[in-house]
């Protein structure tokens, strides 16, 4: 009976290392993404700055200092001198290099466009905050711009952290309007969609990983303050448009309803057959997409499109 209580004991302390185990090693992949910089993009041969695209675009590099550390962002001279200046925030594992394929469009009804690496992405020094308090990054950037309108369009978590800008800074800036394109509500709903669909195990260790995730950014293990519908909802007048795809496998078309439903100025554009990361690489969803930003963007502009 000794030697069996003894293996049973055994098991179970093997059985608790492997959890804690997956439990840090997922809350640490979740805050170190895949850096997408300009030497990923080289290795597959797509562009890797605006001066790269085709046509190519004339781009100034700079950095700012944001909450923690200089960031890196590009400034883009935009066609249309009475349109916003429109800030791109890209989403998790990706970068301002995400942002080239829908720059085209911005450029177009913009004066002028930045994109910025959020921190633990792209060139930016850090790890992954996952959309807790990266705003206040984005709330320094803003300051440079003085008092030009301003259009925040961010994608996945860079949506959230567009609508958390807009709902600190909607007193100090003049934000014109706030494009979300395939937003979330929760951040463990497009996490368990990304691990689920990498075939790895999240039943056990993901819920409390992300709570271990809370705990270290200060907002706990239930997040607070972090819903984005409640974000949303506090915006007042506040344009939004969320753009979203309604077969998105990670982030589901529901949160981009809740988070519309929620803002008091909310228009949602639904994607026919849009995923998650197709909007802007299959051509017909393409065109959908550039047309709905289009429209948000002259919306905000101070002259007709």
């Amino acid at each position: 009976m000794s030697a069996w209580l003894g293996l049973l004991n055994l098991l179970a302390v093997g059985g608790a290392v492997a959890w804690v185990t997956a439990v840090l090693h997922t809350a640490w992949s979740l805050r170190h993404p895949p850096k997408r910089t300009y030497a990923w993009a080289l290795h597959r041969r797509l562009p890797g700055d605006p001066g790269e695209l085709d046509p190519p675009l004339q781009y100034e590099p700079f950095t700012f200092r944001g909450a923690r550390a200089e960031r890196p962002a590009w400034r883009v001279p935009g066609k249309s001198a009475g349109g916003p200046v429109v800030v791109m925030t890209h989403g998790w594992g990706s970068s301002r290099v995400g942002g080239l394929k829908r720059l085209a469009t911005c450029v177009d009804h913009a004066r002028e466009v930045i994109a910025w690496d959020l921190p633990g992405h792209g060139e930016a020094p850090g790890s992954a905050r996952m959309g807790v308090d990266e705003h206040r990054d984005l709330l320094s950037l803003l300051e440079t711009l003085g008092d030009a309108p301003i259009v925040l369009f961010g994608w996945s978590m860079g949506a959230g952290v567009s609508l958390r800008a807009a709902q600190a800074g909607r007193e100090r800036f003049s934000i014109r309007a706030v494009v979300c394109e395939a937003p979330y509500v929760h951040p463990i709903t497009p996490a368990r969609n990304v691990i689920r669909l990498r075939g790895m195990p999240y039943r056990l260790n993901l819920r409390p990983a992300i709570a271990l995730i809370g705990l270290t950014l200060g907002v706990g293990p239930r997040w607070r303050g972090f819903a984005r519908d409640r974000v949303a909802g506090s915006l007042g007048d506040i344009p939004v448009t969320v753009i979203h795809g309604d077969a998105d496998p990670v982030c589901p078309i529901a949160d981009g309803r809740a988070i519309t439903d929620a803002a008091p100025n909310g228009h949602l554009v639904q994607i026919e057959h849009g995923g998650h990361n197709n909007l802007w690489t299959d051509p017909t969803l393409a065109a959908a997409s550039a047309d709905a930003l289009r429209s948000a963007i002259n919306a905000a502009s101070s002259e007709p499109a």
